[in-house]
């Protein structure tokens, strides 16, 4: 997701120099009760994530909690860099989705442990390794970067935290372990939802506004029928062509989609017009976001929704 200030309702963080935060000392990253571990997290998804790994034993902090900051452009500011820099642990994105955090990691030198989740996508295909700071090499397009829609990619990020945590702290090892094996079994229950979906609707058509919840799409089997032009130049916050938009609304009211999967953090005329179309045409719409709704936890809201696509399906 890119965001263009010509179309979008969201706007990034005013930059401010990364370079100037190594001037800092440390301020305000969160801290394990015995033994000072500090752990930051990108966004408040993964934020989410490593918490429930750490449990009450240590508090995670997140760089970025507000729907309106844009991971992709999003620039730190001197004491969000410090804080990242002096964490004991990183957990991101990866991908380019959060470009931010290895510009840090880079310019810092700092030799503190990472999860990168884009590299345990897959069985870590991508991967350098998870600890130490990565380098991306993502190619924007060639692997979708929304990692946090597939499952196992989560649930290999929770073992990685618990693993990197168990390093840092020993004493605490069982805990991290055990908290680890409890999320594997919340997120089975999200997977019950997607391979229920599978069972009943494999091959369905349905639409994006942005390919955001692509690996959602693949673990139900549902067949993504938009115009790569559209979610593309959608994503890249680009007018899409008349063709890609008149085939994209096509496939709305000849209902060739059976839902429209909608980003509702990044809104612009073209999105709001095929959300309009589709609401005209009596395709349902499946909210989704990047960042956690305010109330909800990772669980929760990933169990909404499918739950909300399931739905969908089943109400035609």
């Amino acid at each position: 997701m890119r965001l263009s200030p010509k179309f979008r309702t969201t706007t990034a963080i005013a930059a401010v120099s990364v370079v100037a935060a190594f001037a800092l000392t440390a301020c305000g990253s969160s801290s394990s009760k015995d033994e000072g571990i500090t752990v930051v997290a990108s966004t408040n998804v993964w934020g989410n994530v490593a918490q429930a790994v750490a449990g009450d034993t240590l508090t995670v902090t997140s760089i970025i909690n507000e729907p309106s900051a844009d991971p992709h452009s999003f620039e730190t500011t001197p004491a969000q860099a410090a804080k990242i820099t002096d964490a004991s642990l990183v957990v991101y994105n990866g991908g380019g989705y959060d470009q931010f955090i290895t510009d840090v990691l880079d310019a810092g030198k700092g030799n503190q442990k990472t999860v990168n989740a884009y590299n345990l996508f897959d069985g870590g295909i991508h991967a350098n390794e998870t600890t130490g700071a990565s380098h991306d090499g993502h190619t924007h397009g060639s692997v979708n970067e929304h990692v946090w829609f597939d499952i196992p990619t989560v649930d290999a990020v929770a073992h990685s935290v618990a693993d990197q945590l168990s390093a840092l702290d020993p004493e605490n090892a069982a805990t991290y372990e055990a908290n680890a094996q409890a999320y594997s079994q919340k997120l089975a229950g999200i997977t019950t939802i997607t391979d229920s979906i599978a069972a009943a609707h494999a091959g369905t058509g349905v639409a994006q506004t942005e390919p955001i919840a692509h690996y959602l799409l693949v673990a139900t089997e549902l067949e993504d029928v938009t115009p790569e032009e559209f979610t593309s130049a959608i994503e890249d916050g680009n007018d899409p062509s008349p063709a890609a938009i008149a085939a994209t609304r096509e496939l709305l009211t000849d209902k060739k989609a059976r839902a429209l999967v909608y980003n509702v953090q990044t809104q612009d005329k073209v999105t709001q017009d095929m959300r309009s179309t589709a609401e005209k045409a009596g395709i349902p719409i499946v909210e989704v976001t990047e960042t956690l709704p305010e109330g909800l936890d990772y669980i929760q809201w990933q169990t909404q929704t499918a739950e909300s696509l399931a739905n969908a399906l089943s109400a035609q």
